[in-house]
């Protein structure tokens, strides 16, 4: 059973997807296309292997020089700081309820906007009383000091 030289590169190129996959850089995907071109036109036409090689080359080439850097900012997404989330910064001098006791050695509970943190104080606050957040505390922007009103 000899395999046609169309079923070669449509294999090949389903090669190149799965290691695409398996690997980032987002190069293969452009190979897989110059795989599935080379072989729809030996799949068409009755061209040599020599042909199919350079159609092979040259599609590849081209698709990766002319579309990656399109690809990339359009499948790649966008990152942010969290150090710099404006909502941490949001609860900053808001009023809080405490939820749970806050001691001077402990941290206890509050609840600010709608959600419950951690919080210390340089005093025990009772639960129930009102304070006030003056800064973020822990770098993960869990823990908030805060203060009685």
């Amino acid at each position: 059973m000899t395999l046609s030289y169309s079923l070669i590169w449509f294999l090949v190129g389903v090669l190149f997807l799965i290691v695409e996959l398996l690997l980032p850089g987002f190069i293969l995907i452009f190979f897989t296309a110059g795989c599935w071109i080379a072989g729809l036109t030996a799949w068409l036409t009755d061209i040599g292997l020599p042909t199919q090689i350079l159609i092979f080359i040259i599609s590849s080439l081209l698709f990766l020089f002319s579309l990656r850097r399109y690809c990339l900012k359009t499948f790649k997404g966008s990152t942010r700081d969290d150090h710099e989330d404006p909502y941490i910064n949001s609860k900053i001098g808001k009023t809080a309820l405490v939820t749970k006791e806050i001691s001077a050695n402990t941290p206890g509970e509050i609840k600010v906007m709608g959600s419950f943190w951690r919080a210390v104080a340089d005093e025990s606050i009772e639960e129930g009383q009102s304070v006030l957040v003056t800064s973020q505390e822990s770098e993960d922007g869990l823990t908030f000091r805060v203060k009685k009103l």
